[in-house]
């Protein structure tokens, strides 16, 4: 026992240099060297499969296959030149924006806003219907259920009528419906994980999630959002009633974008290149302007969270954010404490019932810090908000798979659909107001009025954020 304690403190001693050189936040560094060092036999090969911060494997494919890559994105480009939006100085990050995803915004697009279940899935499922050459579909959580069967049966549907079908999942958030997968595999659909721990260097990546939730039918429209294909998105779990999620179409040019996301998740997946003509088609009357930025742990630098930061950085007037998981690192919190001093308005709504009680708790452990720079906390009350939605003055709308903490920031593939419209983020506005009536304003005293025990826990389940 002492031989395997003392091999297991220098495993933990060698792995903390790991973390002391790999880690990208302060706080995740000191919590994996004390618990690494404090706890090794339990937190060593917890930190060799969660403490990972770059998506090796992917990096290396996007390397091997970069040039071929760059020639697909430059043809996309040079067929979409005549829908490029030029902006009038820098508005709402754009630039920023467009560098991080390597692409710029896109005109002549049309979008529409989801609210909640019933309106997504019947937007998706009409799509689906209508669907003449492809249909791309892409999820992190695929449930056999009564919502999981309506999927399944439409894309069996179109597959017997000729219409090619690729369908991606996450292997993590996607478990025990393989007979619903083999009746698509039955039927002609393509079909793969996303495959996190392919490659031998990658067997035990665990830690990373593919969470975009992606549909393209035929190039021409798109939806993405934070809605899963399960029954509780449509409201239907006792536990957490009342489901309140957002998602958008997107007729148009940028629907190519949310196209190449796919394309490339699909290389790694399968090692396999799809092939489409990849020819724009203009919305009928489309006035917005769609940037849809990809982020990951496969990326150069933190792309979710600069993301999110220049947004706050950009915003003058008002910033209003929505996201069920709101655990701000500490670019984004001071990115919040500037803003508040330049007297933007800022609200932020989370859930008053959680899925995670991590997360419920975490939230009184930075809480009392906003409130006092004057930044407004809403809790929503009539069910479970899963919304990630974020508003920039009148002038940019953000809706995607992205939460407001470490896993979005830095483990999880994500996708944002940043949207230039005036109608669009009128509709943005009035859905927040909605919610904002729907929820309770957080003060001081609910923070500090906890008791002590309450208060511990709480800073406790905030400092495993960065290794969650």
């Amino acid at each position: 026992m002492i031989t395997l304690l003392l091999i297991a403190h220098i495993l933990g001693l060698f792995s903390s240099f790991h973390a002391l050189m790999s880690t990208r936040t302060s706080q995740g560094t000191i919590a994996w060297i004390v618990s690494l060092n404090t706890f090794p036999l339990i937190t060593v090969p917890a930190y060799w499969v969660l403490g990972r911060n770059k998506f090796q494997g992917y990096v290396t494919l996007r390397r091997q296959v970069e040039s071929k890559f760059n020639d697909e994105v430059k043809r996309v480009q040079q067929k979409l030149s005549s829908y490029v939006q030029e902006f009038d100085g820098i508005q709402g990050g754009i630039q920023v924006a467009t560098r991080l995803a390597e692409l710029p915004y896109f005109n002549s697009n049309n979008v529409k806003l989801l609210i909640n279940g019933e309106a997504t899935f019947n937007s998706i499922l009409a799509g689906i219907d209508r669907a003449e050459k492809y249909i791309l579909v892409q999820f992190y959580i695929v449930r056999d259920d009564g919502l999981g069967g309506r999927l399944k049966n439409s894309l069996i549907a179109k597959a017997r009528e000729g219409v090619k079908v690729w369908f991606l999942y996450d292997e993590i958030g996607t478990r025990g419906i393989d007979s619903y997968l083999q009746d698509l595999r039955n039927a002609g659909v393509r079909i793969s994980s996303f495959h996190s721990t392919r490659g031998s260097g990658n067997r035990f990546q665990i830690n990373f999630r593919n969470h975009r939730k992606i549909v393209v039918v035929d190039g021409k429209a798109g939806w993405v959002g934070g809605h899963n294909v399960g029954d509780e998105y449509l409201g239907h779990d006792q536990k957490l009633p009342n489901w309140r999620d957002t998602h958008m179409k997107l007729v148009g040019p940028s629907v190519l974008q949310l196209q190449l996301s796919f394309v490339e998740d699909w290389r790694w997946a399968k090692d396999e290149e799809l092939s489409f003509t990849w020819d724009p088609v203009p919305a009928d009357n489309g006035k917005a302007s769609v940037l849809i930025l990809q982020t990951g742990p496969a990326d150069r630098l933190a792309s979710c969270s600069l993301m999110f930061q220049q947004a706050i950085h950009s915003a003058r007037e008002r910033i209003w954010i929505t996201s069920p998981y709101f655990i701000p690192d500490e670019g984004v919190t001071a990115a919040l404490h500037l803003a508040a001093l330049r007297g933007v308005d800022i609200r932020v709504i989370i859930p008053h019932v959680s899925d995670s009680w991590l997360v419920y708790y975490s939230a009184y452990a930075f809480a009392g810090e906003l409130l006092e720079s004057g930044i407004n906390i809403y809790r929503y009350e009539p069910g479970f908000l899963h919304a990630k939605v974020f508003l920039v003055d009148d002038r940019v709308a953000g809706v995607g798979t992205a939460n407001f903490d470490n896993r979005s920031f830095r483990l999880n593939f994500e996708v944002t659909a940043l949207v230039v419209d005036e109608i669009f983020v009128a509709e943005v506005e009035r859905m927040f107001e909605a919610d904002f009536a729907q929820s309770h304003l957080m003060t001081k005293l609910e923070v500090e009025g906890r008791p002590l025990w309450f208060r511990m826990l709480s800073r406790g389940a905030y400092l495993t954020a960065p290794i969650q």
